[in-house]
């Protein structure tokens, strides 16, 4: 009995967020993120391995819909501007987090490379999830957002890659796969998203194939002891065609954005919430304070100005949101934990300061900074 009752307290949770993040008109991802924390913490309430399972899947099923959000001409044509903002989002929170935590802390070498790579993140999860909730997926500053923060999780993911990877057979097998998967999805799918036999039906041919891609390179991924978040990006961006298109597809893109709110992201959110333990965050709480503002001050000095000259009308809002982090915040934090860099300690609060910076920003941005749609547009369009 006891075993039925962690599907229907996740549900219940999963439910109670919907109505909260209604209410206080609020990005539904805080509110599960928050509930995560205080069911960890207060009921004590731990994730199975089918949630983990689940919350890792709709890290990858994000990752994609952003990827698939994508604009890939107006990407090409501000190849600079996005490339700008996402480098210096990237290099300067590393540069800042590891020069704080080696020369002030004296944290061991890996552990301060750990503290920076956990610390230099935008969460592409985050991001996407309250673009869509606000409609501004489909603008200018949007996509644009959305492209820069893609540049800064490819930073991140390239430091964790050089300075601790030990890239094997079968991490070479994992990235030849998901070359494969890429370009066979780019190539062909419009075999299955423009087949007749296949539209409006009620059993979702597309979005099971959709499906069976993701799952074949969170399989390899998980072989070659890797990550599939950057290959599931690429998967989406080079499908972004297809659901631009057609509005036939563009149906399936809904589809598949429901099924994945409805059901499999919440656990993403709320599992990262119950990492938190919040008794070793206060233990060390000035740590903690000193890591988000060193976070948030680099991400500002990083963002802001490129925003203020490339985005004229939404600077604050793009950088608000790229100070935010999650998904390879997380990554990174449990890697150093697992590999033994970093301490139980050390690890609870880079986890706490990724989770805070993935709420306290984007509760900023959307409550004082969101911008007018009609008023969204990129300097120079």
């Amino acid at each position: 009995m006891e075993a039925l009752l962690i599907p229907l307290f996740a549900g219940a949770l999963v439910f109670l967020a919907s109505l909260i993040s209604l209410r206080l008109g609020l990005s539904v991802a805080i509110i599960e993120i928050l509930l995560g924390v205080f069911a960890g913490n207060y009921f004590g309430f731990q994730a199975e391995p089918w949630m983990t399972y689940l919350a890792g899947f709709g890290g990858i099923m994000l990752t994609f819909l952003a990827g698939a959000e994508i604009d890939l001409p107006l990407m090409k044509s501000r190849l600079k501007e996005s490339l700008l903002i996402g480098g210096a989002s990237f290099f300067l929170p590393f540069i800042g987090t590891f020069a704080f935590t080696y020369y002030v802390l004296s944290w061991q070498l890996n552990a301060a490379l750990i503290a920076g790579a956990a610390l230099s993140t935008t969460s592409l999860a985050v991001v996407y999830s309250v673009l869509v909730e606000t409609g501004l997926t489909k603008t200018n500053l949007g996509k644009s957002i959305m492209a820069a923060t893609f540049i800064t999780d490819i930073g991140t993911a390239l430091a964790l890659s050089i300075l601790f990877l030990k890239p094997t057979l079968y991490t070479l097998e994992f990235a030849v796969v998901s070359i494969v998967v890429v370009w066979f999805a780019a190539k062909y799918s419009g075999r299955i998203f423009n087949n007749k036999k296949y539209k409006n039906k009620v059993i979702e041919p597309e979005i099971k194939y959709i499906f069976i891609l993701l799952l074949i390179l969170v399989y390899f991924a998980a072989i070659g002891d890797s990550h599939a978040v950057l290959p599931a990006f690429f998967l989406g961006l080079f499908m972004s065609p297809y659901f631009a298109g057609h509005s036939d597809t563009k149906v399936v893109m809904s589809r598949l954005r429901t099924v994945a709110y409805a059901l499999i992201t919440p656990f993403f959110f709320i599992v990262a919430g119950l990492k938190v333990s919040l008794p070793l965050v206060i233990g060390a709480l000035g740590l903690f304070v000193a890591l988000f503002a060193i976070k948030q001050i680099t991400k500002f000095i990083g963002v802001y100005f490129l925003a203020k000259k490339y985005l004229p009308k939404g600077e604050i809002y793009t950088t608000l949101l790229m100070s935010t982090g999650l998904t390879f915040g997380t990554i990174a934090s449990v890697f150093g934990y697992q590999a033994g860099y970093i301490t139980q300690v050390q690890f609870s609060v880079l986890i706490a300061v990724v989770i805070a910076s993935a709420v306290i920003p984007t509760f900023i941005a959307q409550k004082w900074f969101k911008p007018v749609h009609s008023e969204d547009t990129i300097n120079g369009d």
